[in-house]
């Protein structure tokens, strides 16, 4: 099992305690030792993040990672990235190593620089520079303020050394050898190493902070050996540029892949606190009779759905992460799965915990409740390793340019499955009347259906992961109705299904499921993660309470004051 359900961290000090009572700095700092605790935990060697093993997975689908996604962020560069691609290079490079056992240890933080602030999606056009040097090392700047690199934890404030691995363009002679890494040490416990300077950005609104920053090099002077390369020493230009810049960045497509993990835990922890807040809350009806909330169908809907597509997503999930290690399967078509388990997770997300907000009052907004913050953390998993318009756009171009295809379950298998099928199939028509992919129609018509193109295939696959693990028929149906949603339109007008049908099959998805919803929510796994949050029962909300500062006095009004009134 590569996918982790339960986490033992749940009850540790670090993550019980009450963040929404630190300051923006303290909470930084919270971090880091969050940070520590988990790889702590994990124990992860070198060969588990290199060869992403079953104890790698375990470390990243841990389910406390999202209750604080600056600690998931922090690791998914520390350990995904910067121990990662260093990792292929142990053999040829025994001096890495050391630099990687100080960042297992998290003695180092170690950061990924590839975004420049002009530069997003357009990585591959990068412009900080390497220049070459007759001795063989080499000075690494920053040419202008586009070229400076964004949002990494440079900042040298919470006390512990950074080293980043840095992308620049390598110069000699005036000649462009292409882009490549390498290792910069960032600063240590106290200061920045000359020639850096970190500018620190503002916390993004609502979220878990981090330091993110702006950083700048001005002339830095590397030795030879600081490239990441088993070969630093031959140094040519690669024959195909944008071919190597995808092997330097070969650990992408893999983070591509992680960010869905504590999104789709999210999901899970949020269905769960909406389900009991819904059951305990009452309301005294006509009848002085007083019923849960839970028993109007407008409140059951965003729960059912949210609890059925999780526990689809949690199997799909699992599979596509052991197809992401068959080394058998060709590197395009295992990001392409990537991005499409992200699409789909992360889309998921995003529409279902602005609607389960909406249930649950003014209570759901506070911060304590966790999903008010966790659906704007989750707005970074759609920009994080890969923004997910960028890469729909890149995989639905590829696709139907036949540079590759991906195996989609037979149309005749299910309702989704024909959806995808055929909304790839109307595309490629449209394409085909076409002058081609550099049609301005292109551009226009076919670009913009990318996302809801990719999420089908990704709802597809979904359902017959599903299926297949024999997951109940009710959660199956539920998922079915939940992605109907989606496209309502096409399942009008080609899958046959009017708007009637579509809302009464949604009422007999909800019935089916309703008899066993307390075995559904049990198995969504999250009962200790949320045990004390304050909104899940009336005696955790009072003992909350009860800890929050007090105003009282003993002042008597002025009768000057009441005299005006």
């Amino acid at each position: 099992m590569v996918f982790n359900t339960r986490s033992t961290l749940a009850h540790h000090p670090l993550f019980t305690v009450r963040v929404e009572r630190l300051s923006t700095d303290e909470r930084v700092a919270l971090t880091y030792k969050r940070a520590k605790l988990l790889l702590q935990t994990h124990n992860l060697s070198a060969l588990d993040v290199q060869h992403c093993s079953e104890r790698f997975w375990r470390f990243y689908t841990d389910p406390v990672l999202s209750y604080d996604i600056g600690t998931f962020t922090l690791l998914l560069a520390h350990v995904g990235l910067a121990i990662g691609t260093l990792t292929r290079h142990l053999a040829a490079r025994p001096d890495f190593r050391s630099l990687v056992e100080d960042f297992l240890r998290f003695d180092k933080v170690g950061l990924f620089m590839l975004t420049e602030r002009g530069h997003g999606t357009d990585s591959f056009n990068i412009e900080t520079t390497a220049t070459r040097m007759v001795d063989g090392g080499y000075v690494l700047h920053t040419p202008r303020e586009e070229a400076s690199k964004f949002m990494p934890s440079s900042s040298p404030i919470f006390g512990i050394p950074k080293v980043a691995l840095v992308m620049a363009r390598v110069l000699e002679n005036g000649n462009d050898l292409g882009c490549r890494y390498f290792v910069v040490p960032i600063c240590n416990e106290k200061e920045m190493f000359r020639g850096i300077t970190s500018i620190r950005l503002p916390p993004r609104s609502g979220t878990s902070p981090m330091d993110n920053c702006i950083t700048y090099f001005n002339h830095v002077h590397l030795p030879a050996t600081a490239l990441v390369s088993s070969t630093p020493f031959q140094v040519t230009a690669p024959s195909n540029p944008l071919a190597a810049w995808w092997d330097e960045n070969w650990r992408i497509q893999l983070g591509t892949l992680l960010v869905a993990g504590p999104l789709l835990h999210g999901i899970k922890i949020s269905a769960y606190i909406a389900a009991v807040y819904s059951m305990n809350r009452c309301i005294t009806d006509r009848q002085n009779v007083r019923r849960p909330i839970f028993d109007f169908r407008t409140q059951q809907w965003p729960i059912a759905s949210a609890v059925a597509v999780s526990l689809v997503y949690e199997i799909w999930y699992a599979e596509v992460i052991r197809a992401s290690s068959n080394l058998e399967v060709s590197r395009p078509i295992r990001h392409a799965m990537a991005v499409i388990a992200k699409t789909t997770i992360v889309k998921s997300f995003l529409r279902i915990t602005p609607e389960l907000v909406e249930r649950l009052g003014a209570q759901g907004t506070f911060e304590t409740n966790f999903i008010a913050r966790m659906q704007n953390d989750g707005v970074g998993g759609a920009i994080g390793e890969g923004e997910l318009m960028g890469l729909c756009i890149r995989l639905l171009s590829e696709l139907l340019l036949g540079r590759y295809s991906i195996n989609l379950p037979p149309p005749q298998k299910s309702l989704l499955s024909r959806h995808a099928h055929s909304l790839l199939d109307e595309n490629k028509r449209l394409l085909s009347q076409l002058g081609g992919h550099r049609d301005p129609q292109f551009n226009s018509i076919i670009l913009p259906q990318s996302q809801i193109v990719v999420e089908a295939m990704g709802h597809a696959l979904a359902y017959s992961a599903a299926r297949k693990a024999n997951l109940a028929q009710p959660l199956l149906d539920m998922f079915e109705c939940a992605v109907i949603r989606r496209d309502s339109a096409w399942y009008s007008e080609v899958g046959g299904l009017s708007r009637l049908d579509q809302r009464m099959r949604e009422a007999k998805a909800i019935e089916s499921m309703l008899p066993d919803m307390k075995t559904y929510l049990s198995n969504l796994n999250v009962e200790d993660l949320v045990g004390s949050i304050p909104i899940s029962s009336d005696e955790n909300w009072k003992r909350y309470a009860a800890g929050l500062p007090a105003h009282s006095g003993n002042a008597l009004e002025e009768k000057a004051v009441m005299a005006r009134l």
